[in-house]
Parts: C-alpha cells; structure tokens; sequence
C-alpha cells in the first residue's frame, strides 16, 4: 500500500488517444490503493494543454506525480512546474528542452512508420479559420501505434482515437519542469510510432533519475501494464 502521503497520480494521455489508453494501468494502480486521476487531455495546443493539465493539478488537494504518455511528455514538461508537481514520469514520451517543439526534436532522428500513416482533416478554430487536424490512419493504427495489444481492442483504440491539431507540432515548450523536477522515463524499444532514440536523446538530456527499457510498443501501456505501473510506483515511493 502506498504511504499516506503519497502524491496523486495524474496519468496524462497523448495524441491519437484518449484517457482509456491508461485503463490498464489506472485498474493496476487503483487495485494497489493508490490515488489516481486520468483527465482528457483537448489535444489543441502545447501551451493550451498544458495549461489545463497545470490548472487541474492544481486543484488537487497535496503533491502530484505526472505520467505523460506520448505527445503527453510534452505536455507535463511544461505543466510540471506546477508549485504542488512532485515528479515526472515519461512514458514513450517527449522530454522536450525549453523552446523547443515537437518537431525540432524529432527532426533530429530518422521517421518512424508513424509519417506515413497519418491523415489531415480541417476543423473549425474558435474565430471561424480552418485548424488542421492529424490522426493515424484506422487500417494501420493496430500495426502502427498498438503492435502487440490484442486486436479487438486496437481497433476500438483505432476509431475512437482523439486527433492532434497541427498546431502542436510546431509550439516551442516555454518551460522545462524537468529542470527542477525529479523525473523518470520508459523507453518503448519496440516504438513504431516515435523513433526510440527520440526517447532516449530527451531522457539523457534531461538527466532523468532512472530509465527502463521495455520491449513493447508505443502503447506500452497496453502491452505492457504491470511494468509501467512499476515504474510509476517506484518514482512514488522515491518522492
């Protein structure tokens, strides 16, 4: 059982998902008597997200730990610096640096498979303008992003996937919390959908506390769920 004082884990979602990409992890760690919050992430803009997923830490009652999968990394490098944000965990995500985007990090590394399985579609921006709106393509997302989950339930992952606006690609991080915050990271060494060195280049430039490798795809939290709690459950007992 975790101490009485064991911060909240708040599992951030990425993109090309939404907050049931946790459930497999969320029913480990509630069974464990931990205290666990898995909000919906809009998927509009780094420094939107990131905004709601500070001010929703914030509202917690005591310390917070933030696990962000994904396009999710990005987002809590930014919201960690939250006063109550305890630690950090990187879950086959993006330690970015202060100013840099999504983009500028990954265009350091070869594609993955992920580039070429994308699709754009417009959507319809708060002042009237067009957004642009990228998904992965249904057909190959079980391949693509959920390898090695159980097909029945990639293909409900597939279709019910929550898109990314374009938008965040090209933000810059306007802050680092990984600078001030204890972190640590899961590399996907099986990823298909970010390139694993992407992974690690943002895990050994951050200087992340302690970094597991697992043999397992971008949605390691599928694949592999009790080794991702483990590591969440670890960060907490060393905060």
């Amino acid at each position: 059982m975790p101490a009485i004082n064991a911060p909240v884990i708040v599992l951030v979602h990425g993109a090309f998902a939404d907050s049931a990409s946790w459930a497999p992890v969320t029913r480990l760690l509630l069974d464990a008597g931990y205290d666990v919050r898995v909000p919906p992430v809009p998927n509009r803009s780094l420094s939107g997200d990131a905004a709601y997923i500070r001010r929703f830490a914030e509202q917690i009652d005591g310390p917070v730990l933030l696990a962000g999968h994904s396009y999710g990394g990005a987002v809590i490098t930014v919201a960690g610096v939250a006063d109550n944000v305890a630690g950090l965990v990187y879950v086959s995500g993006y330690a970015l640096a202060e100013g840099e985007s999504l983009g500028q990090l990954q265009g350091g590394f070869p594609d993955s498979d992920l580039a070429a399985n994308l699709v754009y579609e417009p959507y319809t921006l708060p002042d009237g303008t067009d957004g642009t709106d990228v998904s992965v393509k249904i057909d190959a997302f079980p391949e693509i992003f959920a390898a090695g989950v159980p097909l029945a339930t990639a293909q409900v992952l597939a279709v019910s996937q929550r898109p990314l606006s374009a938008i965040a690609f090209g933000e810059p991080a306007s802050v680092a919390a990984w600078k001030t915050k204890p972190a640590w990271g899961i590399v996907s060494s099986a990823d298909r959908t970010i390139n694993p060195d992407v992974e690690r280049y943002g895990y050994e430039r951050a200087g992340l506390r302690a970094v597991t490798e697992i043999d397992a795809p971008h949605l390691v939290m599928h694949a592999r769920p009790a080794e991702v709690a483990r590591v969440i459950t670890d960060a907490v007992a060393a905060l």
